[in-house]
């Protein structure tokens, strides 16, 4: 199952519950994207969730302002 490289979340389970109190097995799953960044001459490849995208990318941006 695919995890994240940067804080290891993955896929986790749990159940649904019906109005009659019925149980069964579901997955939640994280948003896990293979995603190749950009950092100056150095590139980051890996599978990523989303948050640590938002998070990779606003530092980027802050570096890229810093420099100007």
């Amino acid at each position: 199952m695919p995890t994240c490289n940067l804080c290891d979340k993955g896929t986790k389970i749990g159940r649904n519950r019906s109005h009659a109190q019925n149980r069964t097995a579901r997955t939640f799953k994280a948003n896990i994207q293979k995603v190749t960044i950009n950092l100056g001459e150095e590139k980051i490849s890996g599978s990523f969730c989303s948050k640590c995208l938002k998070r990779l990318r606003k530092e980027v941006s802050e570096q890229k302002t810093a420099l100007v």
